[in-house]
C-alpha cells in the first residue's frame, strides 16, 4: 500500500483541502490563485487525459510525484527537479526566544508575496495564506520572516514558505517560527513534513536539528500537453 505522502497533492485535495480542489476524473488541482500544484491518482494515459482536460489550453501541470514517471505521449516536460521529503516523527518541545510573531491573514498577502519573491522558498500564490496557519515576524512594519502550513492531509501537515529577509539572517527566526508551528501540529495530532531541494544544505541542517529526517526522494515535475500534438 502506498504511503499518503507518496502522492501528497492528490491526498490533500481529496481530504482536508478539498474546498480548494478542482477535479476532472482522475486528476485534481488547486484553484490557481491558492497554489500551483496538480495531481493524478496514477501515471497512466487515462489519468493524464483527465489532467489535460482539467488544465485547459496552454496551462502547465506542476506535479509532486514519488518518481519521475515516464512522460506521456502528447506531453512536454519543461522541468524535473529532485526534492527531499522530510518528516519530523517527534518534537523535543523546546521553544526559542524571539519577537512576538503575528498570524498572517488576507491583508498580509502582498507583504508575504514580496518576501517570497525576494527569497524564493517555493511556490506561493495570492491566496496561499488561506491554506493553513502562517506566522510572520515584522521589523519596523516590514515582514522579515515567514513560515506556515501549506498542504494538509489526514494526520499530516506540510511546513512551507520558510524564509527570512537577508538583512535578518543569523538571528534564528526560521527556527523560532518553525518550532511554534511544530508544537501546534503535534498538539493537534498531526505530523509535520516538508520538501526541500537537495542542494539547500543550510536548510537541511536546520530541519535535521529540528528532528526532521528524509522519508523519500520526490520529483517536482512541470508538464504540459503538447498543443501541436
Amino acid at each position: 500500500m502506498n504511503h499518503p505522502l507518496d502522492n501528497p497533492v492528490w491526498n490533500a485535495l481529496g481530504g482536508p483541502h478539498r474546498r480548494f480542489a478542482l477535479g476532472a476524473g482522475r486528476a485534481r488541482m488547486y484553484q490557481p490563485e491558492v497554489c500551483s500544484f496538480a495531481a493524478i491518482d496514477a501515471p497512466d494515459p487515462a489519468a493524464y487525459a483527465d489532467l489535460a482536460r482539467l488544465l485547459g489550453p496552454g496551462a502547465e501541470a506542476r506535479l509532486v510525484r514519488r518518481e519521475a514517471d515516464p512522460l506521456p505521449r502528447g506531453w512536454i516536460e519543461s522541468r524535473d527537479w529532485p526534492l527531499l521529503q522530510m518528516v519530523a516523527p517527534a518534537f523535543d518541545g523546546r521553544q526559542t526566544e524571539g519577537p512576538p510573531p503575528r498570524e498572517l491573514g488576507p491583508d498580509d498577502a502582498a507583504s508575504a508575496f514580496a518576501l517570497v519573491e525576494l527569497t524564493q522558498p517555493g511556490p506561493f500564490g495570492p491566496r496561499t495564506l488561506e491554506m493553513g496557519r502562517y506566522l510572520g515576524v515584522f521589523d519596523g512594519g516590514e515582514l522579515v520572516a515567514l513560515s506556515g502550513e501549506r498542504m494538509r492531509l489526514e494526520g499530516w501537515v506540510e511546513l512551507s514558505a520558510i524564509c527570512t529577509h537577508p538583512k535578518v539572517r543569523g538571528r534564528g527566526l526560521a527556527e523560532y517560527l518553525m518550532r511554534r508551528l511544530m508544537r501546534d501540529a503535534f498538539a493537534r495530532g498531526q505530523t509535520p513534513f516538508l520538501h526541500v531541494l537537495p542542494e539547500n544544505a543550510p536548510a537541511i541542517a536546520l530541519y535535521r536539528r529540528l528532528g526532521f529526517g528524509v522519508r523519500a526522494e520526490m520529483r517536482y515535475l512541470w508538464r504540459r500537453p503538447d498543443a501541436a500534438g
